[in-house]
């Protein structure tokens, strides 16, 4: 039997970035591929990002293929390439979200889709639990104050992580990932999620609460995908009511904050907030909020990580290697039952 046919819709800079040795070997051998090259890519690469692809290649690329390769600057799957019930059988996603790459529709072709967004979560639950750690000890303040000639700040203590209660907001993927990394802390964990089955939040080790329970704590993380139900969820009252020195991580989706409020509380001394995330994106801040020591802020980089950017054709690829052979939904599998509240 002839080994399916790939056709890989990523630009050769952002091929580079998502695939690994082993991975490039695995397309050598399970795979006859098909490669975009520099004339199939719609311009030069822009800030820190590899060209996106031509969407005007997409046809020729696409043509005869089972399975379709996209990342990051691959335009949207038009419905046009599964015409008449045909088309590839497999969308394999190097990247997070497969929500603006393709219409549901296509699901019911049977096309298996699949997403490297459980592979990023890990990425994001490290930067989560290191910006909780950071903010918790106060870093940034005493980092500054060596930097302007000072030395201790006898006003200012830092506080352990251990034991102390963490409210988590949506158990998603990034959410179960710094689940797991708390485990060795102690903390009590509670979180918010009407989704979250309670079988599966005893097997997580954790506690479902309500979601101003889960608000009024030392630790915040959100964690929650951007769909209407979700955005201002993290209201000024909800603000108003944590705790003093509460330490607040975003790095799930800016709408879902009310960031206005948030950065009014950091400014009067009251908070502590890391934010990957803003509303809108990209976002400028005044001197007053850029130069607070209690805000850590990043641009939307909590999931790029060298490492995890290198797995993530291979996370899916193998997943869908698997499905072609027998079904089995890896772990990578985009459940269509699932679609109106994933990220």
């Amino acid at each position: 039997m002839p080994n399916p046919r790939l056709a890989a819709l990523i630009s050769p800079e952002r091929a580079v970035d998502v695939i690994d040795t082993a991975t490039r070997r695995l397309l050598d051998e399970r795979f006859e591929v098909v490669w975009a090259d520099d004339r199939h890519t719609a311009g030069p690469a822009g800030a820190g990002n590899p060209p996106a692809l031509d969407p005007a290649a997409l046809p020729e690329l696409a043509a005869g293929a089972d399975v379709l390769l996209t990342s990051w600057g691959t335009p949207k799957l038009g419905k046009e390439l599964w015409a008449g019930g045909q088309g590839p059988k497999v969308v394999a996603h190097a990247a997070g979200t497969v929500k603006s790459l393709i219409d549901p529709v296509v699901l019911d072709h049977g096309v298996g889709v699949f997403s490297a967004g459980q592979r990023i979560a890990w990425s994001v639950g490290e930067y989560c639990l290191g910006a909780l750690l950071t903010l918790a000890r106060r870093l940034p303040r005493f980092d500054g104050a060596i930097r302007s000639g000072g030395w201790k700040q006898t006003a200012y203590r830092g506080h352990e992580l251990a034991g102390a209660k963490v409210g988590i907001i949506g158990a998603s993927s990034t959410a179960r990932a710094l689940i797991a990394m708390l485990q060795p802390f102690g903390c009590d964990i509670a979180v918010y999620d009407p989704y979250l089955p309670p079988a599966r939040a005893q097997e997580l080790g954790v506690r479902t609460t309500t979601l101003d329970d889960a608000a009024h704590s030392p630790f915040l993380s959100i964690h929650v995908p951007n769909v209407p139900e979700t955005k201002g969820m993290i209201t000024r009252e909800l603000i108003e009511n944590l705790p003093e020195g509460a330490v607040v991580v975003n790095s799930s989706r800016g709408p879902a904050i009310d960031q206005q409020a948030l950065l009014d509380h950091a400014l009067g001394g009251r908070i502590y907030a890391a934010l990957d995330v803003y509303d809108p994106e990209p976002t400028t801040f005044d001197a007053t909020v850029l130069r607070a020591p209690n805000l850590l802020f990043t641009p939307h980089i909590a999931g790029d990580t060298a490492e995890g950017h290198l797995a993530l054709a291979g996370y899916v690829l193998r997943d869908a290697l698997q499905w072609l052979a027998d079904g089995t939904r890896g772990p990578s599998f985009v459940d269509p039952a699932a679609w109106s509240i994933s990220a």
